[in-house]
């Protein structure tokens, strides 16, 4: 998958007082243009002059994947990963960017064959297929050498199969035009006209299909319109480690399937579930049958709810448990539940015989998004968090989007700040999706999986760049000093504050520090701020149920974070939304006078 960057053309002023082009813009309402066709048919350079026209941005989706690419050119990254890769990230590119409002977008050839693309660009724009016959198409693509998927021993034949192939697709976009070896600017006056003539026809058309829905839905309840969505949908994220190299599959359906996975990866293996009371009255049953069913042999040993679990005395019992269990190292330990089990389970695997297999099951957003990935496991300690453990690798993970549904809307919040924090390290781009969408994050489940991918991607880049955190993974951990300080100090009670609330906290702070050390323009930490209370996140310390420490309380638990060397407290701070960094010798008389401020908040 390939991660976005913008790299648009600015919008022009419209010139000559075009009547037609105010009529056109009115009537987008916030929608963007979208061109759709083969190669060669002008979507790019009819669109770049339509976008002039009209006074909108203009954006090639091609161009955003190559910047996204660092560069690579789309041959090159055909080559590397393969059309599959290419075309999770051109469809990712793209439902991001119909985020943005109004634009004139060029897509890829391939782009308008995804479903989920053109179910997309129905929501957020208004499709224009640049119709160009064979010969036409053949006479362009000639011209550079630039077409990867026409590097074959008669590309004349494969453009004619592909565009056999794509016409009944491409007849679905809301308005054609003939692309003609005519001049540039002729091509546009006729999509103005077009868009003129049928901009009124194509809203009355989808006003009635939404009276339709609502109609058909009447009887239907709400949150089960929603758990369909992109039902049969799956990402594969792959964690590149020399000799741990592992997957991260997402999708539904995916605990239904755990046994097959598991045989796959571990033929004749047994497995020893560690799970928590909450996960096993829910969730227990369906993989248990599915080990089962695969002729899996395994014992179940179940955890207490909560970070009280992360404990040197529950580590124990489960270690003993798993070794009376017979779990040799060829055999498998099953993580299934949230982070607390994810990090328990790990950390069992990683001393038990020295080190097992294990599986990493998530249940909850916060765990799939972070915790399931990456391989640090641990518990807790009077001292601090996290402050016991080991980097140990899962053998695979299995993010079932369905758990989700199960989740309190609590518990769902706090996995959706660490989904933020990926969008504020160093991805404006899906931060601004976020913000743009953040209800269909809650609601559906293409959406969920989308967003689960993403962070998921960024993640295992950075862990494949530094898996023992000794330079940039310390990213992963903006907000997470500030919000650790905050769960030691409320003694780990998730009746007051849970881990994802705290990192919400933590979030806000980081980027209020940063404001206030001029590090990053003050509207951009007051935009951090409204967007986590917007989906009812806390980002005040005040909103803290009972929270009574002091300024000096807080730095003293700061000290206890890992990050900490020689003595010196290091922070992850902003330069702006996407633009992370670490920030080494934090001066601790800076932090002490942040936090007095802090705590007086109105």
């Amino acid at each position: 998958m390939i991660r976005p960057q913008t790299t648009s053309t600015p919008a022009a002023p419209p010139g000559g007082g075009d009547e037609r082009a105010s009529t056109i813009r009115a009537a987008l309402a916030g929608r963007a243009l979208v061109f759709v066709g083969m190669m060669g048919s002008g979507k790019s350079a009819i669109g770049q002059r339509l976008a002039a026209r009209l006074g909108l941005p203009f954006v090639d989706a091609d161009a955003e994947i190559v910047a996204a690419a660092a560069g690579m050119t789309i041959p090159e990254i055909f080559a590397k990963y393969g059309e599959r890769y290419f075309r999770d990230g051109e469809r990712r590119v793209i439902m991001r960017l119909l985020n943005a409002g109004e634009m004139v977008l060029a897509t890829g050839g391939g782009a308008f064959m995804d479903p989920r693309t053109r179910e997309r660009v129905s929501a957020r724009g208004v499709s224009i297929w640049l119709d160009a016959d064979h010969k036409t198409l053949m006479k362009r693509v000639r011209r550079k050498n630039d077409r990867p998927l026409l590097h074959t021993d008669d590309p004349e034949e494969t453009l004619r199969r592909l565009l056999e192939t794509r016409r009944p697709m491409y007849e679905l976009a809301d308005i054609r035009v003939e692309s003609r070896d005519e001049p540039q600017d002729v091509m546009v006056e006729e999509v103005i006209d077009a868009l003129v003539a049928q901009l009124p026809r194509i809203d009355a058309a989808r006003k009635a299909q939404k009276k339709d829905f609502a109609k058909a839905m009447t009887h239907l309840h709400l949150e089960r319109v929603h758990a369909d969505q992109g039902a049969t949908h799956r990402e594969t994220i792959h964690v590149a480690l020399a000799g741990r190299s592992y997957d991260i599959l997402i999708g539904a359906g995916l605990v239904e399937e755990a046994g097959a996975h598991i045989a796959r990866i571990a033929p004749g293996a047994a497995c020893a579930i560690v799970t928590d009371e909450n996960v096993a009255r829910l969730h227990l049953p369906t993989l248990e049958k599915s080990l089962t069913d695969a002729g899996i042999r395994y014992t179940t040993i179940v955890v207490k709810p909560g970070e009280g679990s992360k404990s040197l005395a529950t580590f124990g019992r489960v270690c003993d448990e798993v070794l009376a269990a017979r779990i040799e190292r060829r055999d498998l330990i099953v993580a299934f539940g949230g982070g607390v089990v994810g990090d328990l389970a790990g950390y069992v695997a990683a001393s038990v015989r020295r080190g097992s297999r294990f599986v990493q099951i998530p249940t909850t957003l916060l765990s799939q998004v972070d915790s399931s990935v990456g391989g640090k496991t641990g518990i807790n300690s009077p001292h601090g968090k996290n402050l016991i453990g080991a980097f140990h690798q899962p053998a695979l993970v299995l993010a079932d989007v369905d758990v989700l549904r199960t989740l309190s809307l609590r518990e769902y919040r706090a996995g959706y700040a660490e989904v933020v924090k990926y969008g504020l390290i160093g991805d404006k781009r899906f931060f601004e999706w976020l913000e743009a969408d953040a209800e269909a994050v809650f609601h559906s489940r293409a959406e969920q999986i989308c967003a689960v991918a993403v962070s998921c991607e960024t993640k295992a880049t950075i862990v494949a760049r530094d898996e023992t955190e000794q330079g940039d993974r310390a990213l992963l951990n903006l907000g997470h000093t500030f919000g650790h300080a905050f769960e030691l100090l409320t003694h780990y009670d998730s009746a007051r504050l849970v881990h994802g609330e705290g990192v919400a906290i933590g979030m806000a702070c980081a980027a209020r520090f940063s404001a206030r050390l001029g590090l990053c323009a003050p509207q951009d930490a007051e935009r951090v701020a409204k967007h986590l209370a917007s989906v009812g996140l806390p980002t005040e310390i005040r909103q803290i149920p009972g929270f009574d420490s002091d300024a000096r309380a807080i730095l003293d638990a700061m000290y206890q974070d890992k990050k900490v060397e020689g003595g010196a407290l290091t922070f992850i701070l902003m330069r702006g939304v996407g633009e992370a960094f670490i920030a080494k010798s934090v001066e601790p008389g800076e932090v002490l006078s942040f936090l007095n401020d802090e705590l007086l908040r109105a």
